[in-house]
């Protein structure tokens, strides 16, 4: 997915592609939460909407930065490149729910299936989107070599971020929230990591996992390209 100088143009046709395709398939989601309370007449898949919605957060900030231009982007840079590494977890974070699928009255399992896998496809496509307006930042400032390092760390603490919202149940905003909470047990599994093992499991399968997605969906894109 090489991006030529024209394509970081804030509003260029294949910028608007990207938005309605993701605006279609983020309906699409929708629609089936709206039709599992229609038949269940349960809201029990109603927090994948908020889930979602988180998702969209780093795409809206790294799209602000895109558009930006000059010294409003320079000034921008720091605060909401800040923010965005803060959400950026929320977006991969929907691939762990599918932990939520069981099979349950009222519903077919395959249809639970969909709609999970559905939510988990936004998120991800959500966090590649964004990582890769971000990644063409910094490599517009330091280089090819300088974007990679910086989509990998990104994707790496993603993974770690990931932990702490499933198995912590940490959100973004306890940064400012709950400060000395997750300070506390962030430093904890730093200083003693063996004694976490599933914290960095996690966050290394994770790590690769999105890695190698993410590596992935950029070459199609190059070879499309070609």
């Amino acid at each position: 997915m090489r991006v030529p100088a024209a394509a970081s143009l804030p509003f260029s046709r294949a910028r608007l592609t990207l938005v309605f395709v993701l605006a279609a398939s983020l309906g699409l989601s929708l629609l089936l939460v709206v039709g599992r309370v229609l038949m269940t007449g349960r809201g029990l898949f109603l927090f994948l909407v908020w889930n979602l919605f988180l998702a969209v957060i780093p795409f809206a900030l790294s799209t602000m930065l895109g558009t930006a231009k000059g010294p409003l982007r320079a000034r921008l840079l720091v605060p909401v490149g800040a923010a965005w590494l803060l959400f950026f977890p929320n977006a991969p974070y929907i691939l762990t729910d599918l932990f939520h699928l069981e099979r349950r009255a009222g519903v077919p399992l395959w249809y639970d299936l969909a709609l999970i896998l559905s939510c988990a496809w936004n998120g991800l496509m959500l966090a590649y989107a964004s990582l890769a307006d971000m990644q063409r930042l910094v490599q517009l400032r330091l280089g090819t070599a300088a974007g990679w390092a910086f989509a990998t760390l990104a994707l790496l603490l993603s993974s770690f971020g990931i932990y702490l919202g499933r198995y912590l149940r940490f959100n973004s905003w306890d940064v400012l929230a709950n400060p000395l909470t997750l300070f506390f047990d962030i430093v904890n599994r730093i200083l003693h990591p063996f004694s976490f093992p599933g914290t960095w499991g996690v966050t290394l399968v994770f790590g690769l996992f999105l890695l190698v997605g993410y590596g992935t969906v950029r070459l199609l894109g190059r070879a499309h390209e070609e």
